[in-house]
């Protein structure tokens, strides 16, 4: 299915409301309630074995961050060098069963957490739910719990890390103001048993019902060398994500960000009373004239 260009692609600047940075990858900066989340830091051009594709992000994109969201341990979404960018200091919330390896190497507010854990920081609260993802600490380790995490503040944001689709997703659907989704690998394949592709990704919007959702996990990252091998898979995921997106949920609206860009979300129109739309609908102005 070839790229389509959608009015989803326009940054939306809404000043004064919660606000998503896409800083490539999982990469995330959410700016809620005056407090500034950042996920999963990738912030270096290269960790591992993958390459970054696009170009550094800019220090002030990612700057003054209050705490940081681990989703699992996987190379592309735990560096320990784009932790030391950030600051031994800063707030960690990571999954059971990492934070010693992390207090190890110097970062000394770490804190663990399981699907339904809270953790408050400045009035939000950082709820951890479940992820169906097999997290590991390459290049050998130990194998480490996935999660995703929901931001409860003036709007409901959830971050789903890295995961496949499972049924109970459908309980995350409790007025999400925005859902960020992964709808890609980091190469030229993706496993829908560990990771959400487009249609995966689709599935869990149409389950979940969020506001608005953002494709995450796509066009950052890719194995050294390979850069030759299906290169389309950099590109279309999210559109594709966008079309399958109109058809299995279309009160949903997409906005496909490109690395460095925002999207500001406003606030949720409230629906009319069952009472006030009666009332409407007995107005005697509003009917039709007898014939």
């Amino acid at each position: 299915m070839p790229p389509v260009p959608f009015d989803d692609t326009r940054p939306v600047m809404l000043a004064g409301h919660p606000r998503v940075t896409f800083l490539g990858h999982a990469t995330i900066v959410i700016d809620m309630d005056g407090v500034r989340i950042l996920t999963d830091p990738i912030l270096r051009t290269r960790v591992g074995p993958l390459v970054r594709l696009r170009a550094p992000i800019d220090v002030a994109r990612w700057a003054d961050v209050d705490v940081i969201l681990i989703s699992h341990s996987h190379w592309d979404h735990l560096d320990h060098g784009s932790l030391r960018m950030l600051g031994p200091s800063v707030p960690i919330i990571v999954p059971r069963g990492m934070a010693s390896g992390l207090r190890r190497r110097g970062f000394g507010s770490v804190t663990e957490v399981g699907p339904g854990d809270d953790v408050e920081i400045g009035g939000i609260r950082i709820e951890a739910v479940r992820a169906e993802h097999r997290g590991f600490g390459p290049p050998v380790g130990g194998t480490h719990l996935s999660l995703g995490y929901i931001v409860h503040g003036s709007q409901r944001h959830y971050f789903a890390g890295d995961t496949a689709f499972f049924e109970a997703m459908a309980d995350f659907a409790v007025g999400l103001d925005l859902a960020l989704l992964p709808v890609w690998g980091w190469g030229p394949t993706a496993k829908p048993s560990e990771h959400l592709d487009p249609f995966g990704a689709a599935r869990a919007v149409a389950a979940i019902k969020p506001r608005y959702a953002v494709p995450i996990h796509w066009g950052t990252l890719h194995p050294v060398g390979l850069r030759w091998m299906r290169p389309s898979t950099r590109i279309d995921p999210p559109h594709q994500f966008a079309q399958l997106v109109r058809r299995l949920a279309p009160h949903t609206i997409v906005r496909v960000l490109p690395v460095g860009s925002s999207l500001d979300v406003p606030p949720a129109v409230p629906r009319p009373r069952r009472r006030e739309v009666a009332a409407q609908a007995s107005d005697p102005a509003d009917r039709p004239p007898r014939r």
